[in-house]
């Protein structure tokens, strides 16, 4: 029988309003179920107490003294039941023939709470030991008392305090676990030796939370720790691993004067006032990765025997680093610099340097500061490919500071980067045309090849990274192949001749002026020139036969040449080996330059002999008008046609002692465009392989004073600010 339409409506409203009822219910539950309880706590009572002193438990094969899921009240109304706590617990551990640890996790302990009341009382002085402590626990103790009695015997001496303190140290034998505790007080460690380890573990410190000159034998844990005020850890040690990763600290956190022995986590923290991380000894890693840093962080005359990482840490306030020694790489990569970075009269010991791969920083709104001419130089990328822009920031921030040398020095690591890329495209498998034979020379499996054709033809690979994409390549792989591939579309014919000339261009300017940063080098450069050439055209024009009539210079005129040339040789060479990266490239570079061919025509000239007029006058010829400096930019290398402008030059005088100088004066006009006169080549009975060796000269030369003025623009400060903004 069917349903009438008013029954039809009664069980619809009834459907409603179940539906609404359950999802109230869910609604109301749905905190209950994903909401994690807090562990219920038992108020702690001296009977209490001394149930649970009198039953330790074992916790990773050590007693411990089980106190969690407690309320401690500690505050100043409570100071009987304070006494009590700190006496018995005192009393538990000195009776114990093995050592006890205490396990605060989950507690809640209320007022101030003194680490020093419950740990053994060692005197500083002396060398007993209480025969409580194990022979390893007395050489542990020993083994830092001496440096605490050096540094109180010090700061008494500062003092100016003449009588001796009776000072002693808290040590705690066993393990403190404080995993999930809250300290709703002061939190008072300082001057405590622990033993044992130290777990703190998501601990919360709603206030101060000391632990000054305490020790750290075994590992200290503070994963996930909360410092809601300030977090002391000055002059503290810890001889072993020190975690804390994911700790916030929300107000100021010190560790000054610290010296950490092992590794050092802090990965993931966050420090949210001024962190005072000065004067520290860090003589393991330091890792620093993913914190972020919102007030001023302050690492200054800290010394880092190995690794510093601060990979994708943001800094929105400064950080300084003045005066802080680093043994090993510093890694930034990934990392944000908002504000400031200073590198001031930082120490970068060999093999140590700041790998800014990745780096976020605009020059605009931040700066990274450092020591004039040192700082540029520790800048490192281990390839230009996603870090062009970045080099590119740094050289414009070097400007802005007027550190110009800095700047010229991140700018010759971005053109070597740029040769290294040049010639792997030259000489490098490509990946997107390379046949399989050819990829299994490179040393590729044969799923990685199969996989490798698949995946170009799909889409094409913009840059050998790409290979990580695929899921056969692994990380060894691509680092082992990187280097000899490349990743570009098929190139035309003549795309390979652009390129190997744009390489040879960036070769020559790195090997002869370090891309323009080094005026030093293109002068060493030129004395090296100047001094083959001089020794040239005095051999060229003074020894011209033997036969059938000689014609020959002087032993004291040859003397003399050859000691001028000599010194002008010692001195460019001393300096291109004190300003070249690759001194010996550099020389060759010069020599495939500069002499091949006028060696080649001097041979040849001498093969042939000369027989021809004016042969006992001089090949070159002096402006007699004036004696003067000049700057001869403009001039040719040879006299004008004109007769009275050749009435006015006359051919060098062979019998004077100081004819010598004048082929160094020639060098100098052809090379760097000065000299003391107007000399140049007769236009007269001059065989044309002479004129050939003076022509190439003047033209090496007018390249040279190119160079020469390109860098003297680039490394005077004021000029190259006009001209150099990238």
């Amino acid at each position: 029988m069917p349903v009438s339409q008013p029954a039809w409506c009664a069980l619809l409203r009834r459907m409603v309003l179940l539906l609404s009822l359950l999802t109230s219910v869910l609604v109301l539950a749905k905190p209950a179920w994903c909401a994690i309880a807090p562990p219920e706590r038992t108020p702690l009572t001296l009977a209490l107490l001394q149930q649970r002193l009198e039953a330790p438990v074992q916790l990773d094969g050590k007693l411990t003294l089980d106190l969690r899921h407690l309320v401690i009240d500690l505050r100043s109304e409570e100071t009987e039941f304070g006494d009590q706590f700190y006496q018995q617990v005192r009393t538990r551990l000195q009776r114990s023939d093995t050592p006890l640890g205490i396990d605060l996790s989950f507690s809640q302990i209320q007022g101030t709470f003194e680490a020093s009341r419950l740990g053994l009382r060692v005197p500083l002085y002396g060398e007993a030991l209480s025969s409580t402590f194990t022979e390893a626990e007395q050489d542990q103790l020993r083994r830092d008392r001496r440096r605490l009695a050096q540094l109180s015997q010090l700061s008494r001496s500062l003092l100016l305090q003449r009588q001796s303190l009776n000072l002693t140290i808290t040590v705690l034998r066993g393990p403190l676990r404080l995993d999930q505790a809250r300290f709703e007080g002061v939190a008072n460690f300082t001057n405590s030796f622990f033993l044992d380890a130290l777990n703190a573990q998501g601990t919360c410190f709603a206030k101060t939370a000391d632990f000054s000159d305490t020790r750290m034998s075994q590992s200290a844990t503070f994963t996930g720790a909360e410092f809601r005020e300030e977090a002391r850890f000055r002059s503290t040690i810890f001889f072993k691993r020190a975690s804390f990763s994911q700790v916030s600290f929300r107000d100021d956190v010190t560790f000054q004067g610290s010296t950490l022995k092992a590794t050092a986590n802090m990965s993931k923290a966050t420090f949210a006032a001024i962190a005072n991380f000065t004067r520290i000894a860090w003589e393991g890693n330091a890792d620093f990765a993913q914190t972020e840093w919102q007030g001023l962080a302050k690492f200054d005359r800290s010394r880092f025997q190995q690794g510093l990482f601060f990979t994708d840490a943001v800094f929105a306030e400064p950080v300084t680093m003045r005066q802080v020694q680093f043994s090993q790489p510093v890694n930034l990569r990934g990392a944000a610099i908002l504000s400031e970075a200073d590198f001031g009269d930082a120490v970068f010991d060999s093999g140590a340097y700041l790998n800014v791969v990745g780096l976020q920083f605009n020059p605009d709104n931040a700066k990274l500061l450092g020591s004039p001419g040192e700082i540029g130089r520790a800048v490192s990328v281990p390839t230009l490919q996603g870090n062009e822009t970045l080099l590119r920031n740094l050289i414009r921030n070097f400007r802005l500071l007027e550190q110009i040398a800095d700047a010229n020095q991140v700018d010759y690591l971005r053109q070597r980067l740029r040769l290294r890329e040049l010639g792997r495209s030259l000489t490098g498998l490509n990946l997107n045309t390379a046949s399989p034979a050819q990829l299994q020379r490179l040393g590729l499996s044969s799923p990685q090849i199969d996989a490798l054709v698949a995946a170009r033809v799909e889409q094409p690979l913009r840059n050998p990274g790409d290979l990580l994409k695929i899921d056969t390549f692994d990380l060894a792989t691509y680092i082992d192949v990187r280097d000899r591939t490349v990743a570009i579309d098929s190139r035309r014919p003549f795309d390979r001749f652009g390129t190997a000339a744009l390489w040879l261009q960036t070769a020559v300017l790195l090997l002869l002026t370090r891309s323009g940063t080094s005026t030093g080098l293109i002068f060493g450069v030129g004395l090296v020139a100047i001094a083959f050439y001089s020794i040239l055209f005095w051999l060229l024009d003074r020894y011209r036969r033997r036969h059938p009539e000689p014609i020959l210079p002087t032993l004291e005129e040859a003397l003399w040449i050859s000691g001028a040339a000599a010194a002008f040789v010692v001195v460019g060479l001393s300096i291109i080996l004190r300003t070249s990266d690759y001194p010996g490239f550099t020389l060759l570079c010069l020599v495939i330059v500069a002499v091949p061919l006028p060696l080649g025509c001097t041979l040849w000239l001498y093969r042939q002999g000369r027989y021809h007029d004016l042969m006992e006058t001089s090949y070159f010829v002096e402006d007699g008008s004036t004696r003067q400096l000049r700057i001869l930019i403009n001039k040719l290398p040879t006299i004008p046609r004109y007769p009275l402008f050749r009435e006015r030059y006359n051919p060098l005088l062979w019998d004077r002692r100081w004819n010598w100088l004048n082929y160094i004066d020639v060098s100098l006009n052809n090379i760097l465009r000065f000299g003391f006169n107007d000399l140049r080549l007769r236009d007269q009975a001059v065989p044309a392989l002479i004129t050939l060796i003076v022509w190439y000269q003047w033209v090496l030369g007018l390249l040279y004073v190119g160079l020469l003025l390109w860098t003297l623009s680039r490394t005077i400060p004021g000029l190259n600010l006009l001209i150099y903004f990238k």
